[in-house]
């Protein structure tokens, strides 16, 4: 986990966001890259007397400066938020010598976290999807009802279209980060890779549960069985079964990885389709809607 990056923008959720991606890279000594997300222009047209003409210029120009100056007030926060950490950002990467990280360990010391910030990113939540692809990992904040920020859309771009794993900041800033991890294993695909991009954490936790939950589990291996793979990989894994008593899966697994004292849950996303599960509901759903603990995704 050396690389991770940070999609920002001001509002709701950027201090547990800042907060959760440090504590990630204290514990890998990672480099953090911030990246402003770039809102693509809107589909503006004006009425002439041919019918419909481009976006009037002056509306153009009024929502890119807008625009930029989100992102001048994003980059200002993650530049106070690291002088906070005495960190200095910086220079974005190929634009100075290959290693920018300080060379002064950390307290423990461990390699100290590092920052750069990235600004030629095309605009639009796809782009960014598509630049998670280089990063080990992508820290994105969960969606709040009512919220403007963080975007559901980033989260979901991110996980379907990076091919890398999601850090899910709760809503209000975590203390800790993998100290107690809780695996909700449920046997799919989508679990055993989240399991696979989250060994690092894993293997730094004091205590790893898999969990298995009556009634979301799909055909494959036990939890025994991947609590046993745990083993064997260095990481002291034990097990857990849970029954929903009439509580939704997403639910129920919230309620044991609150019970556990978990300060990391690692679940794969959407089993069941995306659409499925916003008609009828699942456990991802759930979790992405209520969860506040940190979240490490995969699909």
């Amino acid at each position: 986990m050396k690389t991770i990056l940070l999609p920002l923008e001001s509002g709701d959720g950027l201090q547990s966001m800042l907060e959760t991606a440090w504590l990630a890279a204290t514990a890998f000594g990672s480099t953090i890259q911030g990246l402003y997300i770039r809102r693509a222009l809107p589909g503006v047209v004006v009425a002439d007397i041919g019918g419909y003409a481009a976006a009037a210029p002056d509306l153009v120009e009024s929502f890119e400066a807008e625009d930029r100056e989100r992102g001048a007030s994003a980059r200002r926060a993650f530049e106070e938020f690291l002088r906070g950490k005495g960190v200095t950002l910086g220079e974005p990467p190929g634009a100075g010598p290959p290693d920018v990280r300080p060379t002064s360990p950390g307290p423990t010391g461990e390699e100290r976290p590092s920052a750069t910030w990235a600004e030629e990113i095309p605009p639009g939540d796809a782009a960014v999807g598509m630049y998670a692809r280089l990063f080990d990992l992508t820290v994105v904040g969960r969606p709040v009802p009512g919220a403007s920020t963080p975007a559901a859309s980033t989260l979901e771009t991110v996980l379907f279209d990076s091919g890398r794993p999601i850090l899910i900041a709760p809503p209000s800033a975590p203390k800790s980060l993998g100290g107690t991890a809780v695996v909700s294993w449920n046997a799919s695909t989508e679990t055993a890779r989240a399991v696979a991009f989250a060994m690092p954490f894993l293997r730094r936790a004091e205590r790893v549960v898999v969990l298995a939950v009556e009634g979301v589990m799909v055909p494959g291996p036990s939890a025994a069985e991947a609590a046993r793979h745990l083993q064997l990989n260095g990481v002291a894994a034990e097990t857990r079964e849970a029954a929903t008593s009439g509580r939704g899966g997403g639910e129920t697994i919230l309620a044991e990885a609150a019970a556990l004292g978990a300060d990391l849950l690692v679940k794969g996303a959407y089993t069941h389709s995306r659409l499925r599960q916003m008609i009828f509901g699942g456990a991802t759903s759930k979790i992405l809607a209520e969860a506040e603990l940190p979240v490490f995704m995969a699909h």
